[in-house]
């Protein structure tokens, strides 16, 4: 196989590990192969691929699209960042779970978020790429996101950084608390 996938605890949420082939002229990866995906339970047909770049201490999100949530497959081509996905499928055993992770140019992994989670990163140095593709397009009006520094969900930003110094955007700035947004069940 070309990939490693490592179960998270909490169900289809995966880390994936590409082989990366290494030579005196740089190297070679797959980052996608529909056969071994779906012969991993991950069977997705993915419509969008989407590409940011922020400098060192960027945070993005926590964002979800609530009626036509999207999965995902992230990954890092430049830089690093801390990577979290949170659990928000009603009814789900692990349901505001959250899982982080380190993605990086470096280690080269790979996250699968399905659909129904809400997501995340943090940018731990200036220059960071970020690429990603979605199942589902973007809906600007069925966007919803999750403060970042919410108690319930206790995300280990300080970890990285102090919180007082991520980058945010407006927008991300007045994002609901989980408390709320688990009450619209």
């Amino acid at each position: 196989m070309t990939f490693k996938f490592t179960q998270t605890g909490i169900d289809w949420l995966v880390v994936i590990s590409p082989q990366v082939f290494w030579d005196e002229r740089g190297f070679f990866m797959e980052t996608y192969n529909e056969k071994e995906f779906k012969e991993s339970w991950i069977s997705t047909t993915f419509v969008q691929d989407n590409h940011s770049k922020s400098k060192k201490w960027v945070l993005r999100g926590l964002h979800f699209q609530q009626n036509n949530p999207q999965a995902k497959l992230v990954r890092v081509i430049a830089g690093s960042v801390y990577d979290v996905a949170v659990d928000l499928r009603k009814g789900s055993l692990t349901f505001g779970k959250r899982y982080g992770v380190v993605l990086s140019a470096e280690n080269k992994s790979q996250f699968f978020i399905p659909r129904g989670f809400g997501h995340g990163f943090l940018t731990l140095e200036d220059g960071t790429e970020f690429v990603y593709k979605c199942d589902n397009l973007y809906d600007p009006s069925d966007e919803g996101g999750i403060l970042r520094s919410d108690s319930d969900l206790n995300i280990n930003w300080n970890d990285y950084v102090d919180v007082n110094e991520v980058i945010v955007s407006e927008k991300d700035s007045k994002n609901q608390s989980f408390k709320i947004f688990s009450s619209s069940f």
